[in-house]
C-alpha cells in the first residue's frame, strides 16, 4: 500500500469489515461455493494489516514480509482461480481450468522461491518494494497475472469481469507509476476493488419474493 503505515492498517481494517459482511452474506444466502470469492476481500484486507507491521519495521526480511509475500506470491494466485471456478455458471468452469492450471504452477514456482531465498521489503519514499530474485520473472508475472485476472475475466459472470476489468486497470496503472513496487501497490489496488464484491454478493443473495395472482397458486 502506498503512503503510510497508518494508511495501509485503516485501509487493511476496512476492506476486512467489507470482508466479513462478504462472507456472511453468502453464508445468509445459502451459497456455499460463493464462499470462496466470498473471502477475499476478508484475506486482502489482513494482507494490509500485516503490510502496516511491514512498514513499521521500517522493512527487513522479518516474519511479517514473509506473512505478506506467502499471502501475495504463492497463495493469490492459487486462490483466485479456484475460488472463481466454484463462484462461476457451469458453462464457464471448462475454460476456467487454463488459468487454474497457470495458477498451480505460479504458486508452486513461487513456493519454491520463497523457500530457498530470502524476502527483503525495502521502504522507498511512500511505497513498501519486495526483494526476492524470481528466475524467470516475465513468465512467473504472465503465469501470475492469468491465474488472477485471467480467470475473472474467463468467469462468464458480469459482476466478476467487472472486478477483473479493474484489476486489470490497476495493473497497468501500477506498472506505469510504481514499476519496482508493482506488486505492493497492485496488491493494495485489488483489495480496494475487491469491495465491489459486496454488491455482487447482494445481487446474487437477494431472495425472489414470492409473486401472487393470476397463473401463480400457492402449493
Amino acid at each position: 500500500m502506498c503512503w503510510s503505515e497508518t494508511a495501509d492498517l485503516v485501509a487493511g481494517a476496512g476492506i476486512a469489515a467489507v470482508g466479513v459482511a462478504c462472507v456472511t452474506r453468502a453464508v445468509r444466502g445459502g451459497s456455499p461455493r460463493d464462499l470462496p470469492i466470498a473471502a477475499l476481500p476478508l484475506l486482502l484486507g489482513a494482507h494490509q494489516i500485516i503490510e502496516s507491521r511491514v512498514w513499521s519495521n521500517d522493512g527487513g526480511s522479518g516474519p511479517a514480509t514473509l506473512a505478506w509475500a506467502v499471502i501475495a506470491l504463492p497463495l493469490l494466485p492459487l486462490w483466485l482461480p479456484l475460488a472463481v471456478l466454484c463462484a462461476a455458471p457451469p458453462g464457464a468452469r471448462r475454460r476456467l481450468v487454463i488459468p487454474l492450471a497457470a495458477g498451480i504452477a505460479t504458486a508452486a514456482a513461487l513456493s519454491y522461491c520463497l523457500a530457498t531465498r530470502t524476502v527483503t521489503a525495502e521502504i522507498r519514499g511512500h511505497t513498501v518494494g519486495y526483494v526476492l530474485g524470481l528466475p524467470h520473472p516475465g513468465l512467473i508475472v504472465a503465469g501470475y497475472l492469468l491465474a488472477t485476472i485471467g480467470s475473472l475475466l474467463l468467469s462468464g459472470d458480469r459482476g466478476l469481469v467487472l472486478f477483473g476489468v479493474l484489476a486489470a486497470v490497476g495493473a497497468a496503472v501500477c506498472v506505469l507509476l510504481w514499476r519496482r513496487e508493482y506488486i505492493s501497490t497492485w496488491c493494495a489496488f485489488a483489495a480496494v476493488c475487491s469491495v465491489v464484491l459486496y454488491f455482487w454478493l447482494r445481487r446474487r443473495s437477494r431472495p425472489v419474493r414470492a409473486r401472487s395472482g393470476p397463473g401463480f397458486r400457492a402449493a
